[in-house]
């Protein structure tokens, strides 16, 4: 199957020619035809499988065999990096056809957006607390929105995005199409799709399978020497861009500071940056003017830099599905990547838990006299592996618990958002 196979308009077929575009990726060549033919989709993949123009191509398509000057595409996404990358994609795919997109999200004034609105905007991509400040000031019209998106669906819902998204959904037309995108499917992202799409068609990619570009390494390290490690194992590694994930705002940005005062190119990428801060950030580490990024998980779902050759986590996530999100980005594009992880006693539960879903033992690696060498002895002395996360029942499931113990502090975020 080709790209000319789902007969695009020649506008839209002209932006998969700019985007360069040939072969569809599973998730685009099951999800396009149902789309196009206006059934509700859900789709089930993780980041990198070419979602985006999945959902993209069926709207732009939509877009110009009808009406013009109106939102008749709204796409909700969990975090701004991820709406400006979804709003780039559109720009490329769209350019021919001159399909107008807006971003919406918090952060940054809403005077320039409610212009945009108002400007012809015919495709929104916005993150759900800013949309609803726009609803509620009357500032943007949804009276006409053919097409929702829903993408990263779970991710919203560990953002505590869900009452959200709900209120959003008494301001849109009855009558649409939905199309909602997971990587995982727990049981309120379940119940969620049972309450917005109609007779869906199921499109499951690979949906608990990791990159088999990547290569997975642990370096087991006390807590007070992560540092040091992180420092020599970028002194000794040949590396191009390298994102490093931490648990906190604090200490991305602290880590950042450290890497650059010890001669690295180094930025952070964290929620209590301005908007503008973050944008530069993002831009400067895909134009290479940083070769090492740190962030927190509001990174894992929003960048897609394929030369990023090493992932570091130097905390690690709260659940496997987090730790396939953050190594996924690494390994794109057909390209080889590096995952390592500085790994300590605590962390024993969800070494377990990620070497199941691999289905191996990962190489635990050791570095001059930083590391721990008692290495092979950190997963046994687990008493309890993690199980499957979003299993449902969060009483024995620690790594889903340690991430709704978490949604407390996404809370704050989410008017930054």
């Amino acid at each position: 199957m080709d790209f000319q196979s789902f007969k695009f308009h020649p506008l839209v077929f002209a932006g998969v020619t700019a985007c360069g575009y040939s072969t569809p990726t599973p998730i685009q060549s099951r999800a396009i035809p149902v789309a196009l033919s206006g059934r509700d989709v859900l789709g089930i993949a993780q980041t990198g499988t070419g979602k985006t123009a999945a959902f993209a191509l069926p709207i732009i398509e939509k877009l110009v065999r009808g009406r013009r000057n109106c939102v008749r595409a709204l796409v909700i996404a969990p975090t701004r990096e991820l709406s400006e990358q979804i709003h780039e994609n559109i720009k490329t795919l769209g350019h021919a056809a001159r399909a107008r997109s807006v971003t919406v999200y918090g952060g940054v004034g809403m005077q320039p957006q409610v212009e945009k609105l108002r400007g012809g905007a015919e495709i929104v991509v916005a993150c759900p607390g800013r949309l609803l400040d726009h609803i509620k000031n009357g500032t943007i019209n949804l009276s006409c929105v053919e097409i929702l998106v829903l993408d990263e669906a779970d991710r919203m819902f560990d953002m505590g995005f869900l009452p959200d998204i709900r209120k959003i959904l008494k301001h849109l037309p009855q009558k649409r199409q939905n199309l909602l995108f997971s990587a995982t499917m727990p049981a309120e992202i379940r119940h969620l799709a049972d309450e917005v799409l109609v007779n869906p068609e199921t499109v499951k990619v690979d949906a608990a399978v990791m990159a088999d570009t990547v290569t997975h390494a642990f370096y087991p390290v006390e807590q007070e020497r992560k540092t040091p490690l992180l420092i020599k194992i970028l002194e000794e590694t040949e590396t191009k861009s390298v994102l490093v994930f931490t648990r906190t705002k604090h200490r991305a940005s602290k880590l950042a500071e450290k890497l650059a005062k010890e001669g690295h190119k180094a930025a952070s990428l964290q929620g209590n940056l301005s908007q503008g801060r973050r944008l530069a950030a993002l831009n400067g580490f895909k134009s290479g003017a940083y070769s090492v990024l740190v962030a927190t998980d509001i990174a894992a779902r929003g960048i897609d830099v394929a030369t990023v050759s090493h992932v570091i986590n130097y905390d690690m996530p709260s659940t496997v599905e987090d730790y396939t999100h953050r190594t996924g980005r690494t390994g794109r594009a057909l390209r080889s990547g590096d995952a390592f992880s500085l790994i300590t006693r605590e962390d024993g539960a969800m070494v377990k838990a990620i070497e199941k879903v691999l289905d191996k033992k990962i190489q635990r690696r050791s570095l001059h006299n930083l590391t721990m060498p008692e290495a092979a002895a950190m997963a046994d002395s687990v008493r309890e592996p993690v199980k499957r996360q979003f299993s449902g029942n969060n009483r024995h499931n620690p790594g889903r618990r340690m991430a709704q113990n978490g949604r407390a502090k996404d809370q704050s975020s989410r008017a930054k958002a």
